[in-house]
């Protein structure tokens, strides 16, 4: 019953994906992708819409039943993966686009605040922050963990924010953290995440196969739900492993370019490019 969350909210998704991605175009809500096309956007909306529509069977089932269905920090994960999620929608439907005056990096969203605008990056990132201090506080760590886990948290949601600029590419980030993950620590951890990870990867394909965009309200999602699994699976050691090399790609991605990394690199420039429309 464990895989049922994960199994269902996946299926809802697949079904609610076309009927989405059709009203988004209609009511235009669209942005040009990285070569210029039109794409229905913030596609990632489809995931928690999908994991909410599917928590009226869950529920009854895991009520009626009755069986254990849910993972028991369900909450506290609901929590951080609706709350970015809804940080990321506000910052789709208030920011600049791509290529608009929107400040750029944690400097420029600073600047912008202390400039007295309102600067919905800034607003992610605190949003972020408070969130997963009071989601890792849920978690009952002691509190020096519970710094810890927060600081992971809120630089994942970041970190997949810096990742989200070619199709699939923090969808791939994703599946590869949570792969290594799952050979260290077993499935258990991707059921407690279930319920939101399966409609995440489904919003992911369209957004690799070109036909949507995430938005940041899709990456700020996987970004949570990498922040939770590390969480979830991860000693204080390798959450402390974990937290260095989050912060040196955020490090990286403020004073350089990811994309530009990645493109220079054989093997990343071939997994980066996987998948995509020629």
């Amino acid at each position: 019953m464990h895989a049922l969350p994960f199994l269902l909210s996946m299926a809802t998704a697949a079904l609610l994906a076309p009927a989405l991605l059709r009203q988004l175009a209609r009511t235009g809500h669209t942005r040009p992708n990285f070569r210029g096309r039109e794409l229905p956007f913030p596609f990632g909306v489809l995931a928690p819409a999908a994991a909410l529509i599917a928590l009226v069977p869950l529920t009854l089932i895991a009520r009626l039943a009755p069986a254990a269905v849910f993972h028991p920090e369900i909450v506290p994960i609901a929590l951080y993966a609706l709350g970015v999620a809804l940080l990321g929608l506000i910052d789709d439907f208030l920011g600049e686009p791509a290529g608009g005056d929107a400040p750029r990096g944690w400097r420029g969203h600073a600047r912008a605040t202390l400039r007295g605008e309102l600067s919905t990056g800034a607003l992610k990132a605190a949003g972020s922050l408070g969130l997963a201090l009071l989601v890792a506080d849920e978690l009952g760590l002691t509190e020096g963990r519970w710094l810890l886990a927060a600081a992971v948290l809120a630089l994942a949601t970041n970190v997949f924010n810096l990742l989200d600029l070619r199709p699939g590419r923090s969808t791939k980030a994703f599946l590869l953290l949570g792969a290594g993950l799952t050979i260290g620590a077993g499935l258990r951890p991707l059921w407690a995440l279930g319920l939101f990870a399966g409609p995440a990867l489904v919003a992911g394909l369209y957004d690799l196969r070109e036909r949507a965009m995430l938005g940041d309200t899709g990456a700020n999602l996987l970004g949570g739900l990498a922040g939770l699994w590390l969480v979830l699976t991860l000693s204080g050691t390798g959450q402390l492993i974990a937290l260095a090399l989050l912060l040196l790609i955020t490090l990286y991605g403020e004073l350089g370019s990811i994309s530009e990394l990645i493109e220079r690199t054989p093997g990343l420039r071939e997994l980066d490019s996987w998948g995509r429309p020629s």
